[in-house]
């Protein structure tokens, strides 16, 4: 997986080589504060054994704070990284032999998220982007146990893609306003005493809006 990583954050070094050198006064920071909506996709495979059914396996949705940095190679092109601290969820078996809904216990996880992002009207005041990149969700604490079978693990990391569209509104010369809807894709074996007994697919959409503040922005 460590592997994987590097080779997407490599390819998206390689992407923005190849834009171009900007002028100094096209360089750029922008810093965000976003809430930002939780929504897990929530589909998970059967395990028959215990009469659990697929897609029985739900984690919470839930607000989060966001912190992220964005740097603008041009006017155009730029790099996003996603930050916040390590997120408790909730995990809830809502069919089984045993019945349900039943809460099996929770985890947390840490998702840091590097895009390559790609902005239309860069001199407009309504500035509306796209995004592709790279996601690292860090998973621990895991402390999960299904009655009568016992506790289970996790996967300790997840790599996958992520995708994002969005927008700035120029609010003051350099405050703005933020929306922005991204896609991740995270998932996870669901192992008992090592066995493998299913596969969570999390795939969350997350909604964000915010503030941000752009240092050093061209007049």
């Amino acid at each position: 997986m460590w592997k994987s990583l590097i080779i997407a954050a490599a390819s998206i070094a390689a992407l923005t080589a190849g834009i171009g050198q900007a002028t100094a006064q096209q360089e750029r920071w922008e810093v965000r504060v976003r809430a930002v909506y939780l929504d897990p996709e929530n589909h998970s495979d059967a395990f028959r054994p215990l009469g659990i059914p697929g897609d029985a396996i739900h984690l919470n949705g839930k607000w989060i704070p966001d912190l992220d940095f964005e740097y603008f190679f041009t006017p155009h092109w730029s790099s996003e990284l996603l930050l916040t601290y390590p997120q408790s969820q909730t995990v809830t078996l809502e069919r089984s032999a045993l019945g349900g809904p039943t809460v099996i216990g929770s985890f947390k996880h840490l998702p840091p998220t590097l895009l390559l992002k790609y902005d239309f009207l860069p001199e407009d005041a309504f500035q509306p982007y796209v995004g592709v990149g790279v996601n690292l969700t860090l998973m621990s604490d895991v402390h999960l146990a299904v009655p009568t079978l016992g506790a289970l693990q996790l996967d300790k990391t997840s790599v996958g893609p992520a995708a994002q569209a969005g927008f700035d509104y120029r609010l003051a010369p350099q405050w703005y306003f933020n929306a922005d809807l991204k896609w991740i894709m995270i998932r996870s074996d669901i192992k008992y005493m090592g066995t493998r007994i299913s596969s969570a697919k999390i795939d969350p959409l997350l909604f964000g809006v915010g503030i941000g503040y752009r240092f050093g922005a061209t007049e």
